[in-house]
C-alpha cells in the first residue's frame, strides 16, 4: 500500500501571496500533479492540515477542485490551524468522514491494510494545538478496537519540541495524555503531522513521530533560541508512506519539482 502525505497547502484566492511572497495555489497544484504522476499510483492521499490560508470558502471551494482535477484517488483530510470546522465540513463534505463528528473532523478509515485514525488537533482562533478529553476518549476508544491492526494516527500539530523556537511555542500543549495512549497502543506504526513545514522525525509513546514538509514554502531552519519567525523557498516536498508486512511502514521524501537525470549508475564505455 502506498501513502502519499501532503502538508501546509495554504491554498488561497487567486492572485493573493502568502505573506505577501508565495502564490501558493500553483505549487498546490504541481505537488497534486506529481503524487498522480508516480508510477506506483499511491492507493490515498493524506492532507496533514493548513489546508488554506484563511479558511475562506472561497479557498475551500478551490482545493476542491483541484482535488478533483489532479487526485483520482481517495483523499483524506485533518483541519490545521489555518482552518475552519466550519468551512471543511460545508465545502468539503464530498471527502470521506469530514462530516462523521458533530463537532470535530476525525474519523477512522477501516477500508485499508493500514488502518487510518484522523485526529482533529485545533484551537480556533489560535495556533497551538490541544487534544481535549472528548478527543482524547476517541482515540483511545478507536485504537482499543483493532489492536492487532497496523495503524496511522494524524494530526496537524506535533506532539514534541523541535528546537525551532516559535514553532515550539505553537506545538501541540500537554502532550502527555496522547502519549500514554500511544504507548498503550503498539500497532501503532507512525504519527504523522504538519505544521511545522519542514521534515522531522522523533520518537513518542513507543512509536515514530513523522512531521511532513510543506508542498509550498518551508520554516526556516533556526535553532537557535531567540531565532525570529521566518520562512524561505527550499525545495517542496511530500512523503511517501509504503506499507508491507514483510517490511512495515518505510517512508520517503519526494521533492516537487523537474529535476535532471534519472542516469545509470553504470555508464557505456566510450569507444
Amino acid at each position: 500500500m502506498l501513502i502519499a502525505q501532503l502538508s501546509d497547502l495554504h491554498v488561497q484566492p487567486h492572485g493573493t501571496l502568502a505573506y505577501g511572497v508565495v502564490d501558493t495555489n500553483p505549487f498546490v497544484e504541481r505537488a497534486f500533479q506529481a503524487v498522480a504522476a508516480l508510477d506506483p499510483r499511491p492507493d490515498i492521499v493524506i492532507l496533514s492540515g493548513d489546508l488554506t490560508d484563511s479558511g475562506l470558502d472561497a479557498e475551500y471551494d478551490i482545493l476542491a477542485d483541484l482535488i478533483r482535477r489532479h487526485l483520482p484517488m481517495p483523499v483524506y483530510l485533518i483541519p490545521g490551524n489555518h482552518d475552519r470546522r466550519e468551512g471543511i465540513k460545508a465545502r468539503l463534505d464530498h471527502l470521506p468522514g469530514v462530516r462523521d463528528d458533530p463537532t470535530f473532523v476525525h474519523y477512522v478509515i477501516e477500508d485499508f491494510p493500514v488502518r487510518l485514525v484522523m485526529l482533529d488537533s485545533i484551537v480556533p482562533e489560535q495556533g497551538h494545538g490541544e487534544l481535549c478529553v472528548e478527543r482524547l476518549a476517541f482515540l483511545d476508544r478507536v485504537l482499543s478496537a483493532a489492536p492487532t491492526k497496523p495503524t496511522l494516527v494524524v494530526l496537524h500539530h506535533p506532539p514534541v519540541l523541535s528546537g525551532i523556537a516559535h514553532m515550539d511555542e505553537v506545538s501541540l500543549r500537554k502532550p502527555e495524555g496522547l502519549e500514554a495512549i500511544i504507548r498503550r497502543h503498539p500497532q501503532v506504526e507512525r504519527i504523522l503531522c504538519g505544521h511545522a513545514h519542514r521534515p522531522i522525525i522523533a520518537r513518542f509513546g513507543g512509536s515514530l513521530i513523522q512531521v511532513a514538509p510543506s508542498v509550498a514554502h518551508q520554516v526556516t531552519l533556526d535553532l537557535r533560541p531567540d531565532g525570529p519567525a521566518t520562512f524561505n523557498m527550499e525545495p517542496p516536498a511530500f512523503l511517501l508512506h509504503h506499507w508491507r508486512p514483510e517490511a512495515r511502514l518505510v517512508s520517503h521524501q519526494v521533492y516537487v519539482g523537474e529535476f535532471a537525470g534519472p542516469y545509470p549508475f553504470e555508464m557505456e564505455a566510450e569507444g
